[in-house]
């Protein structure tokens, strides 16, 4: 028998070409950049989606979105949509930003061919972070005017009050008097927002905006300050906050509604809201509402903005972000039905109190907010501190939504520059929050609910739909649906449904490409009230929606000038993902993924010796395990 082999000898020696980064001795380690950091509490990521999910929306916009498409029958095809295009998408955010540990620009390192997705993504949340914020500056405003004995929009005879002013408390004391038609009279609340507070009266048009209302700047330079205090830290921060900012508005709204369902005439209100009216679903408004349900699902769940990227990206390898889907996507459903009844019951008191329909005291947007809601509140006894809670219910749901579009404009910018940007993440957050408190000034003028209008109503449409259709297309495509599933299998022990494939496949991108032509064939022009916006501000709107799609385009072209080789070849090289692509940390990267981080000094080796030989690192069983599914899927798909 020849002689045994020396013990030294049986150890696996591992090449210099295949060390790890970690594992080699010199000063790399201090080369790397400083960590991302994680969310500090157990509950900091489910509260963080829950507090950006439940926003404005669901207060000012499901409520009427219901009412107006079917009361209770719309909770059909709202649920519906929920499922098809809801919770798949939301899922997929969150396992993309999970698995990588990168921002909404990085992550495309999946596909470096489609990074304008993460450019675009970014200009959309720019914009729209823009605006949100002078609409928290509005509450602030309100919110601070509450603090009196008597609120300055109960009654007429103020100085911005005219002629036409009638307050119901006249109504009520009058009923002989009253004029045959009230509609061509206003609310004391109509006209304190729109020639007090606004003092729209000052401005003609979106293209003489006026001067600035200095009362409005303090408020958004307040609003401003605010956030950046939240967000100075990252998440470590704004994961504090949100311990209060996403629960607190449930204490509120619980308090809404116990007050708002004990007053006369509320039962009214809230059987306009939920009677259903299921001739909606079977009649020629059928399309219309399966599209209103599917534009609320896609907007109330923040899909396609990068925010639940971002805060995945925050998370642990292991996170159950399968669980945290369905418990975000259906408490945010709940949250906005509670929120109908909390609104319909105050607004059926109203409408008895004011001897006219439902329909003509409901309104959704800032009209229900700062209008309808506040006159309802002067027929209160207390009405300062049922204003106070409103507003402060109202300040809690935009700051939690904001805060996720600021951390999603930082993460993005400092993943892709980590080394000169993370260390310094407290001061460029400060220059995004100024600069974008300057881009807010003109939304602070006599004329600036003109330009929020704009803004409101191009920043966010088609573009962020192409966004995520794009999106939707490359990661099941081009990535392609079994590798995405073995990712989401590294992370969470088992691979998605064929509920999940089905949706990522084909239902969900079909709903959004029918969302998104639907918006094209039924363009129309913004308007404010009587005000139609003119031909330039209509380019200038749609432009900004297009911009964010030609990110796209433009993103593809740098890619390809990036590598070498014919076109075809270039496009091909520039769709596979990247080397450094996968799990951050290391101990979590098996598979294909072993030992292919940046500053190994040639991965590509690595990946074929991966392929041929099943592992060489001390997660060899791990790798060999995910190596073996992968041929099985290679000979499945042969066959």
């Amino acid at each position: 028998l020849p002689s045994p082999i020396p013990w030294p000898l049986t150890q696996p020696v591992t090449p210099d070409l295949l060390v790890s980064p970690s594992s080699q001795d010199g000063d790399l380690g201090s080369e790397c950049p400083e960590d991302r950091g994680n969310w500090t509490g157990r509950l900091d990521f489910l509260l963080s989606c829950i507090g950006y999910c439940v926003g404005l929306g669901n207060v000012w916009r499901f409520p009427y979105r219901a009412y107006t498409n079917g009361g209770g029958a719309f909770l059909v095809p709202y649920f519906i949509m929920l499922a098809i295009c809801g919770i798949p998408i939301f899922f997929m955010e969150l396992s993309l930003g999970q698995f990588s540990s990168l921002g909404p620009l990085a992550v495309w390192k999946i596909s470096p061919l489609f990074k304008g997705i993460g450019m675009g993504t970014i200009l959309i949340v720019s914009l729209v972070a823009i605006y949100y914020n002078m609409i928290i500056a509005y509450v602030l405003f309100y919110l601070f005017a509450s603090l009196t004995s008597d609120l300055p929009w109960q009654h007429c005879g103020n100085w911005w009050n005219t002629d036409l002013c009638l307050d119901h408390h006249v109504i009520k004391a009058g009923n002989n008097t009253l004029p045959v038609n009230i509609s061509n009279t206003v609310s004391p609340s109509e006209e304190y927002w729109s020639r007090y507070v606004l003092h729209i009266q000052g401005s003609s048009g979106i293209g003489d905006p006026g001067r600035i209302r200095w009362n409005l700047c303090l408020c958004l330079l307040l609003s401003w300050t605010i956030v950046y205090l939240c967000i100075l830290k990252g998440v470590k921060s704004s994961g504090k906050v949100v311990y209060f900012t996403a629960t607190f508005p449930y204490l509120i709204l619980v308090m809404l509604l116990i007050r708002g369902v004990t007053l006369e005439g509320a039962w009214k209100g809230i059987q306009f809201y939920l009677t259903p009216q299921f001739d909606h679903l079977l009649t020629a408004s059928f399309p219309q509402v399966w599209i209103e349900a599917a534009l609320q699902i896609f907007y109330s769940l923040g899909v396609g903005f990068g925010g639940l990227l971002t805060f995945a990206s925050y998370n642990t390898f292991h996170q159950n972000i399968y669980r945290d889907t369905f418990i975000v996507t259906l408490g945010n459903a709940i949250t906005s039905i509670l929120a109908g009844f909390a609104i319909f019951s105050v607004l059926g008191y109203m409408s008895q109190e004011l001897g006219v329909p439902v329909n003509q005291v409901a309104k959704a947007g800032p009209g229900l907010a700062f209008v309808v809601y506040p006159q309802a509140m002067t027929m209160l006894p207390l009405s300062p501190f049922w204003s106070f809670l409103f507003f402060f219910m109202l300040l809690t749901l935009g700051l939690d939504s904001q805060f996720a579009f600021m951390e999603t404009i930082v993460t993005a910018v400092t993943d892709e520059f980590p080394y000169y940007l993370r260390p310094k993440k407290a001061s460029f957050s400060a220059v995004i929050c100024i600069a974008l408190f300057l881009m807010g000034l003109i939304l602070t003028t006599e004329g600036g609910m003109y330009w929020l209008v704009l803004l409101d109503d191009y920043s966010a449409g088609f573009g962020l739909m192409v966004v995520v259709i794009t999106t939707c297309l490359v990661v099941t495509r081009v990535y392609g649906m079994k590798r995405f599933c073995r990712d989401i299998q590294m992370m969470l022990g088992f691979k998605p449904g064929p509920y999940f494939r089905a949706c990522w496949m084909v239902l969900s991108p079909a709903t959004m490409m029918a969302l998104l032509v639907y918006n094209i064939v039924k363009y129309q022009p913004s308007e404010y009230g009587n005000y139609r916006f003119p031909t330039w501000a209509e380019v200038l709107g749609i432009l900004m929606g297009v911009l964010s799609c030609l990110m796209i385009p433009m993103g593809m072209v740098v890619a390809v000038l990036q590598e070498e080789g014919t076109l075809w070849e270039r496009v091909q090289q520039a769709s596979r993902p990247a080397m450094d692509w996968g799990p951050s940390l290391e101990e979590n990267r098996t598979g294909v993924y072993v030992a292919s981080l940046a500053g190994s000094q040639s991965p590509k080796p690595l990946m074929v010796h991966m392929r041929k030989y099943g592992g060489i690192t001390s997660y060899e069983n791990t790798a060999i395990e995910v190596d073996r599914e992968m041929e099985e899927d290679d000979e499945e798909e042969s066959m």
